[in-house]
């Protein structure tokens, strides 16, 4: 005698939470892209009465904006080298909080404390640090380290490094955690065999480490790449775009041809451009380095 064996019905929950993440996943990503990158095809403006379709004219104008230009350069160079920086920095705090003692347990807890606060708060925490006469340059001075107060949000270049700074600051606490994770996935066995063999410290972080953490580091970078290109908050409190709209990122610029300029139709045409880089930078960074998961 044969027994039929029924097939097993999905949990109806579980589908049931698939329906509704899909849902808010439509109505609040999808339908917003959809809805301004119809409104970048028009010249809507709160001052005029009704929008006009306006074709590509948007995008053509684009082409000859120099303070979008300057703005997207400005943020490709900032997402670079905060991406690069933080994630350096990751590493280097993962490997000296690898440990199980309650005490390295809390300075995780620290290190990861600047990406819970909201960036405008860290804005104005490091605004007032960096001021002319703010604690850093009090610091300074009075160590003798420097003579005089230096105007770290006064110039172009200084604004920009602090921005920098105040960035990568900030995001470390993000990359240090994810790679801190990867770290701890990584057998304990295989260094004590490296140590039979004789390697040293260095020979075992290339070895061992390195190729080890290529999984979080996709992540990481990834996401530092994308957080990056889109960060307005800590600059819009920090410096405000300035000096002389030196440190205003793509997306503080969209935020003024909005609200300022009130060029809803630009200002969509130049948010459709931005996800369109962030989304060619993330895809090509992510397929380099899931290649160089394989290669090592």
């Amino acid at each position: 005698m044969t027994t039929r064996v029924r097939p097993r019905r999905g949990d109806p929950a579980l589908g049931t939470i698939a329906v509704l993440a899909l849902g808010l996943y439509v109505l609040f990503i999808l339908v917003p892209v959809i809805m301004s990158a119809w409104q970048s095809l028009t010249d809507e403006n709160p001052l005029l009465a009704q929008a006009r379709f306006v074709g590509v004219a948007n995008y053509t104008e684009m082409t000859h904006d120099s303070a979008l230009a300057a703005s997207l350069g400005f943020t490709l160079v900032l997402a670079g080298a905060v991406t690069v920086v933080a994630n350096a920095a990751g590493i280097g705090f993962a490997m000296l909080l690898n440990k199980t003692s309650l005490s390295f347990r809390m300075m995780r807890t620290v290190a990861f404390l600047p990406q819970v606060l909201s960036g405008v708060i860290v804005g104005f925490v490091w605004r007032y640090i960096l001021a002319q006469d703010g604690i850093l340059n009090n610091v300074l001075v009075s160590t003798g380290i420097i003579g005089k107060p230096i105007t770290w949000l006064g110039s172009p270049h200084l604004a920009m490094f602090s921005v920098g700074l105040v960035a990568a600051w900030v995001l470390t606490g993000f990359t240090t955690v994810v790679h801190l994770a990867a770290l701890q996935s990584i057998p304990v066995e295989l260094y004590q065999a490296a140590m039979v063999d004789g390697a040293g410290r260095w020979q075992r972080f290339r070895q061992i480490t390195f190729p080890m953490l290529a999984p979080g580091t996709t992540i990481s970078v990834t996401i530092s790449l994308i957080t990056m290109l889109k960060l307005y908050d800590i600059i819009a409190v920090l410096t405000s775009g300035g000096p002389a709209d030196s440190t205003q990122s793509t997306a503080l610029y969209i935020i003024q041809l909005a609200f300022t300029d009130d060029r809803y139709g630009y200002a969509s045409a130049v948010a459709m451009l931005l996800l369109a880089v962030s989304a060619v930078i993330a895809l090509s960074v992510t397929g380099l380095l899931r290649r160089r998961e394989v290669e090592l």
